[in-house]
């Protein structure tokens, strides 16, 4: 093809989406919520609202700033905000004199907020072109979310602990999508945790995951889960197997803290191409099996003892997972909040409040996850005395290369 044939113009669509992408590398937090609503206004848009995920996840509250129209939060289930955010798609609500959108806030495939804004009417160009905006407003609210306060006062719905802080600050993001695989947690009492915590990373066709739950309730807590979850990522960085991880990890705690301090982990490798998954359990209830929306069975391993204990070399269990397999970690947490007549919850209850969901309709892996979160805090009587996390894997196989080839 000659190079003279090569239309290179710019379009209305570049030109709009070309001012932000131009302007983003200075532009300060406080002006990114003029200049989306100036950007909507030019395609006839009006009433622009960002609405930004709560930090326990049942809200999804309005960002202020400079001619955003700031309206009450709105649930994150019955809502059409709510609607788009969990299902990650575009929402369009008629109403008098236009049409209001819903459009999810996608940074890769972390779940930021939603965009709400009206229309008089809507065709295909506008749909396109605001779903593109979309995705670049969220990638711009994370970047610019690293060094302001901004959005985490919007998100922050009540006070919340020193320990809560750290933990929330170490986190990585709550969700990951990739054609293969999925995964999502929930860290509860959202304002008040401390020693709970999980982290992960895709490095070509492996995950590599955690979850860990280190003793006690306050900044000891939180100060232990910060050098392991350190720890994990160093030895991650550096090694290969999770024996290797597992003994990094010990030896740390074990250094920093001494002979009576403990936490208790789950180490994972899952291959995203073939669906095979080592695990060491090193102090946590097993993993469950989901099915069909209903548990098969505990994934098993060889006792671990937990880390900082000096355990010997860790045995690896392997395990083979089916396409659209769900495989759900949970912290004791969960398990040993009391409930009415001073009882643990137990497995039991949990497993029957997974297949009770699992028989409903689903709306995805991650608003299926919030769902079992709110059942089963609703179910402990509204009551996390200690910290509870929730982390589940959807593995779905088949490959991505497809996305790396232009049409």
């Amino acid at each position: 093809m000659g190079e003279e044939s090569v239309d290179r113009s710019e379009g209305f669509g570049e030109r709009l989406l070309g001012v932000l992408l131009d302007r983003a590398r200075l532009l300060p937090p406080q002006l990114i919520a003029p200049l989306i609503a100036d950007e909507v206004a030019r395609i006839g848009g009006r009433d622009v609202s960002i609405l930004l995920q709560d930090y326990g996840q049942e809200l999804l509250v309005p960002l202020p700033g400079k001619k955003l129209y700031v309206g009450q939060p709105e649930p994150v289930v019955g809502s059409p905000a709510g609607r788009a955010f969990q299902r990650a798609e575009v929402v369009e609500v008629p109403q008098a004199g236009g049409v209001r959108m819903y459009l999810p806030l996608l940074d890769g495939s972390d779940q930021v907020g939603v965009l709400a804004l009206t229309l008089d009417t809507v065709d295909e160009d506008d749909r396109r072109l605001l779903r593109r905006l979309s995705c670049l407003v969220a990638d711009m609210l994370v970047t610019k979310n690293a060094y302001t306060d901004q959005f985490f006062l919007a998100r922050r719905r009540e006070p919340m602990s020193v320990a809560a802080e750290i933990q929330w600050g170490l986190l990585p993001p709550l969700t990951m999508t990739v054609p293969q695989v999925e995964v999502a947690g929930i860290l509860e009492p959202a304002y008040r945790v401390a020693g709970d915590s999980f982290d992960y990373a895709l490095n070509d066709n492996i995950l590599h995951m955690a979850v860990i739950d280190a003793m006690g309730h306050d900044l000891d807590a939180a100060a232990m889960a910060t050098v392991v979850i350190g720890a994990y990522r160093h030895a991650r960085r550096v090694f290969i197997s999770l024996a290797e991880k597992y003994a990094f990890m010990d030896d740390a705690i074990s250094r920093q803290f001494g002979a009576d301090h403990f936490v208790t982990a789950q180490l994972m490798h899952l291959n995203i191409a073939t669906g095979e998954l080592e695990l060491v359990n090193a102090g946590h209830p097993a993993p469950l099996l989901i099915r069909n929306g209903q548990v098969v069975r505990q994934l098993e391993s060889a006792t671990t003892l937990p880390v900082g204990v000096g355990g010997e070399v860790p045995r690896i269990k392997e395990h083979t997972l089916q396409r659209g397999d769900r495989v759900l970690c949970y912290t004791d947490g969960i398990i040993e909040e009391r409930v009415d007549g001073g009882e643990p919850f137990g497995e039991e209850r949990l497993i029957r409040c997974v297949n009770n969901l699992g028989q409903e309709p689903s709306d995805g892996m991650r608003a299926d996850l919030r769902r079992l979160s709110h059942t089963l805090k609703k179910q402990r009587g509204g009551r996390t005395s200690d910290d509870a996390t929730l982390f589940m894997i959807e593995w779905r196989g088949g490959s991505a290369d497809h996305l790396a080839v232009l049409d």
